[in-house]
This record gives structure tokens, sequence and C-alpha cells, in this order.
């Protein structure tokens, strides 16, 4: 298993390297200001980083969680783990632009000198954001999705299960805004953003009837043979 987990290991570190790489862009400002204008404009555009930066961390855990509880390095996974990095890197800078110009702004600018030529282009905007999160978050279900075919152990095999349902929440949660951003015109397309509030407490619930209904297996003793003195009892879940 020496080569499994070395595998795992190096795939943690490249991932980590392209998070970095997409923290880098998501940065307010490269250079170092050069006057007093140019910092309050840096310190401006924090807020807007935060967020994102939030959203990116958010990932980043989904991800770091993912291989701590199912460490497999198999070529499939090393492909579908590429897809997802490709997925978050592609993503940056139309999660940056929402945020720059949809968040905190007490009236979007529309037409001649504003971000957006045409209202239709906010809905566009949502749409595309909505694309990239939901397949964040697909390519995660899938990879629990093969670590629950790949678990020798039902607990292990329980778990994955849930961590796909996990992922779908969002992946709802996605399909829904994009779904007032289309067809909820000027009425409810605005709570189009808003929806992204609900996952925490879909989350919640979620986990709760999950806890409830789904019931992990227990965990039964591997039949001891007749060779096995009684002082070898395998120790008990850590």
């Amino acid at each position: 298993m020496a080569d499994a987990s070395s595998d795992v290991t190096r795939i943690e570190a490249f991932s980590d390297a392209v998070f970095g790489f997409a923290i880098t862009l998501l940065v307010v400002s490269l250079e170092v200001p050069s006057s007093f204008d140019e910092l309050m404009h840096v310190i401006r555009g924090l807020p807007v980083f935060a967020i994102t930066f939030a959203i990116l961390l958010m990932i980043w855990q989904e991800h770091h969680k993912l291989f701590k509880r199912f460490p497999y390095g198999d070529g499939v996974t090393i492909w579908l783990n590429g897809g997802l990095l490709f997925v978050v890197v592609a993503y940056i800078y139309p999660l940056k632009f929402l945020f720059a110009n949809l968040v905190g702004t007490e009236h979007v600018r529309v037409g001649s000198g504003g971000a957006f030529s045409e209202p239709q282009q906010i809905a566009t905007l949502m749409v595309i954001y909505g694309v990239g999160f939901a397949a964040i978050f697909l390519i995660f279900a899938t990879l629990y999705w093969r670590a629950a075919g790949r678990a020798t152990d039902a607990t292990t095999r329980h778990d994955a299960r849930i961590q796909v349902g996990h992922s779908f929440v969002y992946v709802g949660v996605a399909a829904l805004s994009m779904g007032l951003a289309v067809f909820g015109g000027s009425r409810f397309g605005p709570y189009s953003g808003i929806t992204y509030a609900l996952i925490g407490p879909l989350q919640g619930t979620y986990h709760s009837l999950a806890r409830r209904h789904w019931k992990a297996p227990l965990q039964t003793a591997a039949p001891r043979s007749a060779d096995d003195a009684p002082g070898d009892d395998a120790p008990g879940l850590s």
C-alpha cells in the first residue's frame, strides 16, 4: 500500500499547488500601491477578495476531506481530480467578476459605462457561475461514488454514499439558482444569488434526515479462527 499512499500524497500536493495558484488569481493587486488612492482602491477590493477566498477555501476543504477519508489514487481518480482543478481555475474569474459587480452594490450598473450592457447579461453571469459551481460538486459526487464502489467495508461504503448526497445538495442549489436566473424574470431573477444562502440549512436538513433514516451498518467482528489466542482480539475503533 506504500505506492498507493504515495500516489495520494502526490495528488494532494499537486492539488494544493493549483489551489494556491487560484488564490493568486484572486489577489486584489500583485503590486504594492504607489499612491494613497491606489491603496484605498486595494482596500475597497478586500471584501470581494474575502468572499471569493472563502468560497475557494470551502472547495479546498471538501477536497481535503475527500482524500483524507477515501485515499484512492488510481488513474480515473487522477483524471477526475484534474477535471475538478481545471474547473476551479476556470471558475476564478467569473467568481471574482460576479462578486466585484453584484455584491455590496446598491445598484448594478447596466448600459453605457456599466459592467453590463443589458440586463440579460446578469442572468447569463449567474448561469456561468452556477455551471461552474455545479460542475465542481458533480465531480465530487462522482469521486465519492467511486470511493463507495471501491470500499472494502460497509461503514466506509455508507460514509461515501452519504457524501454523494452531500455533494448533490450543492448541485441542487446551483440548479435552483440557474433556474431562477433564466426563468424567474424581473420578479424572481434577483433571488438567484441569494439562493446560495440555502446551502447551510439544506445541508443541515440533509444530514439530519440521513442520520435518522439511513443508519450506518453495525460493525461486526471478523470470525475468529481456532488458532487465534484469547488475547488476540482486534483493537476497537478509534
